[in-house]
C-alpha cells in the first residue's frame, strides 16, 4: 500500500477500501440511522453497494485518493468510512470532505478523529483544493466532528443540497466574504 492508501490515528487504521468491505459498505449505508439526514446515500441491495464500492474504487484509481474504510487499529470491524471526493461548490472545484459511521460506533470520537486525519491529509497532498464538509442544520453530532477537524462554517456558502438545505464548512479557506 501506497501512503495515500493508508493512514493511521492513535486509534484508527484507515484504509482504501477493497472488494472485502462491500459487506460493511451496505451495512453502514442499510442502516436507517447512519443516513438518516442523507437519505439519498442509503442502500438496499448488495448489488447497489457493488456500484458504490465501483465508484469509490474508479475515484481512487483515477485520483490516488477517496474514501477510506476506518476501522479501530488492530480490529476486524469496520466502524465506517472517511474521505474526499473532487466537486464543485460555487463554481469552483473543492475536496468534499465525507464521513458516515455505523451508529454502534458513535459517540466514541471515531469520526472526529478519522475525519482529522483526512483533513491533514489533504491539506499536505491535496493543497490547491479547498476542502468543504456539506452538513444539514439539524445534523449536530456531523457538525461537532466537522469542527474538531479543524472546520468553520461559512454561512455564506450555505445552499441547497441533494437532500435538503446544506450548510458548508471550510478548511484552509476563508469563512467569510463571497467565494471560496
Amino acid at each position: 500500500m501506497s501512503e495515500h492508501e493508508e493512514l493511521t490515528t492513535r486509534r484508527l487504521s484507515l484504509s482504501r477500501p477493497t472488494e472485502g468491505d462491500i459487506d460493511a459498505l451496505l451495512a453502514v449505508h442499510r442502516d436507517p440511522a447512519a443516513c438518516r439526514h442523507n437519505p439519498s446515500d442509503a442502500l438496499d441491495t448488495r448489488s447497489e453497494a457493488e456500484d458504490r464500492y465501483g465508484r469509490w474504487d474508479a475515484l481512487w484509481q483515477a485520483r490516488g485518493f477517496g474514501y477510506w474504510t476506518v476501522r479501530s487499529r488492530g480490529a476486524v470491524p469496520v466502524l465506517g468510512f472517511c474521505g474526499v471526493k473532487p466537486m464543485e461548490l460555487a463554481g469552483r472545484p473543492v475536496l468534499n470532505l465525507f464521513y458516515r459511521f455505523a451508529p454502534a460506533a458513535w459517540g466514541r470520537g471515531f469520526a472526529g478523529e478519522a475525519a482529522t486525519a483526512v483533513v491533514s491529509w489533504s491539506a499536505a497532498h491535496v493543497p490547491e483544493l479547498p476542502l468543504i464538509a456539506r452538513i444539514r442544520p439539524d445534523n449536530l453530532p456531523s457538525q461537532r466532528v466537522a469542527l474538531r477537524a479543524g472546520l468553520q462554517r461559512a454561512e455564506h456558502l450555505d445552499g441547497p443540497g441533494y437532500d435538503g438545505f446544506d450548510w458548508i464548512y471550510t478548511a484552509g479557506v476563508v469563512a467569510t466574504g463571497t467565494s471560496l
